[in-house]
């Protein structure tokens, strides 16, 4: 029976959703077993929602872990994955994940392989997948084998999210020892601007690619996301032509997006792009090229000019709305 280990994101002192998609990536890498672990101040009020997910949960509350610091949350968890052995420990490819996840591998005499969005075999020899060279390639990864784990940092939206199955997971409280003591001092955290939309929250997205040729013709996809409710978002060439801003752009080097429905308009469709289309979102595809990639992933693909079609689509959605 294969045990893994995910260690859980707060946001804001909530739970983060990289939990629950690493909770899924850990059950799909033959976890027969999968516990979270939980460190902060004040977040025993997570366990019950987490144990809906997960078999176990660990709680790690006290004052000395208010503010994140992976110096002090390796100190604390080494001993407690030596322990508990699990094969895996899972954390999303974060600062916060980023900061913890070599110390621990190091610490722990375990491989590490970062920045994954896709795990291929979980044996103990895994493979996994990462992108590279800005997106524009994927590479395979081996991490050889090694009888005490592997640890793995996987990027926030390569994975669904488990739906939460009631797995009624048990919930133990860790005593953290007194003394912990950080190294270096928090500062401040820096949010960069999220510009006037999210496009990650959005649940109907029309992304518009090259094909609208100018900026002025914005006005077009701006118009039919109105009469949809929903948000304007793009690929790469729109925002390296300035024409939206770079919070805008959906793709490996950009942002990941899990929609419920997402209308490509003018969008050739490029594994880059796509990439960062997750979640199982129902796609539409307009272009007038009928050999772009992404009609080989849409599930309504319309061949045509997109000055055509879209007024026409906006048309008859208005109809439909009486």
């Amino acid at each position: 029976m294969a045990n893994h280990m995910v260690i859980v994101e707060l946001a804001g002192g909530e739970i983060d959703d990289s939990a629950f998609e690493l909770a899924q990536a850990a059950r799909a890498a033959g976890g027969d077993s999968v516990a979270a672990v939980v460190l902060g101040k004040d977040v025993a009020g997570h366990a019950e929602a987490l144990a809906d997910t997960f078999d176990a949960v660990h709680v790690f509350d006290d004052a000395q872990l208010e503010v994140f610091d992976g110096e002090v949350a390796a100190a604390l968890l080494v001993p407690f994955i030596e322990r508990t052995a699990p094969a895996l420990v899972l954390l999303p490819h974060t600062n916060n994940g980023m900061d913890l996840a070599p110390a621990l591998a190091v610490k722990l005499g375990r491989s590490l392989l970062t920045d994954l969005i896709a795990i291929e075999s979980a044996e103990n020899e895994i493979t996994a997948v990462r992108t590279m060279y800005g997106g524009k390639a994927h590479a395979r990864v081996k991490a050889k084998p090694n009888d005490k784990g592997h640890v793995l940092t996987l990027r926030p939206g390569s994975f669904t999210a488990a739906e939460s199955p009631g797995a009624g997971g048990s919930v133990q409280a860790e005593v953290v020892p007194a003394g912990l003591g950080a190294g270096r001092r928090y500062v401040e955290s820096v949010t960069p601007d999220a510009g006037d939309v999210d496009i990650t929250q959005a649940e109907i997205l029309v992304a518009v690619g090259r094909g609208i040729e100018e900026k002025e013709n914005l006005e077009i996809i701006d118009s039919l996301a109105e009469v949809l409710g929903a948000t304007v978002a793009c690929s790469r060439p729109v925002v390296d032509k300035n024409w939206l801003p770079k919070s805008r752009q959906i793709g490996t080097s950009g942002l990941s997006v899990k929609p419920k429905i997402y209308i490509a308009v003018g969008i050739s469709g490029s594994f880059q792009h796509m990439g960062g289309v997750k979640g199982g979102a129902y796609i539409i595809a307009i272009n007038k090229d009928p050999a772009a990639p992404i009609f080989g992933v849409a599930d309504v693909g319309i061949v045509g000019d997109l000055f055509d079609i879209v007024p026409i689509l906006e048309e008859k959605i208005d109809e439909a709305k009486g």
